[in-house]
């Protein structure tokens, strides 16, 4: 999350986790939210750096590379879970 700051960063981090629990259809708290949402984010720059996917750095870069992060990881957390 380049360029955000401390504060968007937390704001990203959470709603890229709300999307993520909408879009997977479960039910979390604020902050579960933004840890999965900061989780995301890391995971997501692995994942567009690994396949060579370059996103425009600033809030809606950062969020969309969060959001898929995100989606990721609770995707392998229900898989691990069940």
């Amino acid at each position: 999350m380049t360029g955000v700051g401390f504060f968007g960063a937390i704001i990203i981090g959470i709603l890229a986790g709300w999307i993520a629990e909408k879009s997977l259809g479960r039910s979390h708290g604020l902050l579960t939210n933004l840890i999965v949402g900061i989780i995301g984010s890391f995971l997501g720059a692995v994942l567009f750096t690994a396949l060579n996917i370059n996103v425009e750095a600033g809030w809606i870069g950062s969020l969309i590379v969060s959001t898929v992060g995100a989606i990721v990881l609770l995707f392998l957390l229900g898989l691990f879970r069940r």
